[in-house]
C-alpha cells in the first residue's frame, strides 16, 4: 500500500469526529422539536362550547379578592386546608413550610360571568406552578361544575389568558396537582 492510500474499513478522525457531530446534532434536533411540541400543547379537553363563552370577554368582570367568589368555587381551587390566599399576601411559594398557618396556593385573579368562573392562582411546593379552573355554577347547582383545570404560565389579567387560550399556550391534558 502507498501512502495517501487506505484499507476500506480504516477510519481517519475527521471522519469519526463529523459522524459523532451529525449523530449528535440529530439527536438534539429530536429533542428540541419534542420539547416543543409538549410546551404547546393544544387545549384539547376544554369543550368547543365553553371556549366560545370564555372568549366572549364582555360576559366578564375581573376580581381580585377571593370574597368576590363563592365558597363552593374555592374549595375547587383550595389546599387542602381550604384556604386560597389574597393575591399579594403572604403564603408558603416553596416546599420548605416556613410557617405552617399560611395556605399552600394564591389567588392571581378570578374572572366572574354569569354561570362561568375562571379563576388564576399558583400553587407553591417544590413546582411553582401557575393554574387556571374554570367552573360553572348555576343558581340551581349546589355544587358547581369544574368545566376545565389546566396549567401554564403567570397571566397579568383575563385577556392575557385569553391570549394564551386562543394560542394554545395552556396544558390541560395531564393530571397536575391543582
Amino acid at each position: 500500500m502507498t501512502t495517501g492510500e487506505r484499507k476500506s474499513n480504516e477510519v481517519y478522525p475527521v471522519e469519526l469526529y463529523r459522524t459523532t457531530c451529525m449523530t449528535q446534532l440529530s439527536f438534539f434536533l429530536v429533542f428540541a422539536i419534542t420539547i416543543q411540541s409538549l410546551c404547546c400543547a393544544d387545549v384539547t379537553k376544554l369543550p368547543a362550547e365553553d371556549r366560545k363563552v370564555l372568549r366572549d370577554s364582555s360576559r366578564f368582570h375581573e376580581v381580585h379578592s377571593t370574597s368576590d367568589l363563592p365558597p363552593e368555587i374555592i374549595a375547587l381551587c383550595a389546599g387542602d386546608d381550604g384556604r386560597l390566599a389574597e393575591p399579594g399576601q403572604k403564603w408558603n411559594a416553596t416546599d420548605a413550610i416556613t410557617d405552617p398557618t399560611l395556605p399552600g396556593k394564591r389567588l392571581i385573579w378570578a374572572a366572574v360571568g354569569v354561570e362561568y368562573y375562571v379563576v388564576h392562582y399558583e400553587r407553591g411546593g417544590i413546582d411553582h406552578s401557575f393554574h387556571i379552573l374554570v367552573a360553572k355554577l348555576t343558581k340551581d347547582d349546589v355544587k358547581p361544575k369544574a368545566v376545565w383545570r389546566a396549567v401554564g404560565n403567570s397571566f397579568k389579567d383575563y385577556p392575557a389568558f385569553l391570549d394564551a387560550l386562543r394560542r394554545g399556550k395552556l396544558d390541560g391534558r395531564l393530571d397536575y396537582p391543582h
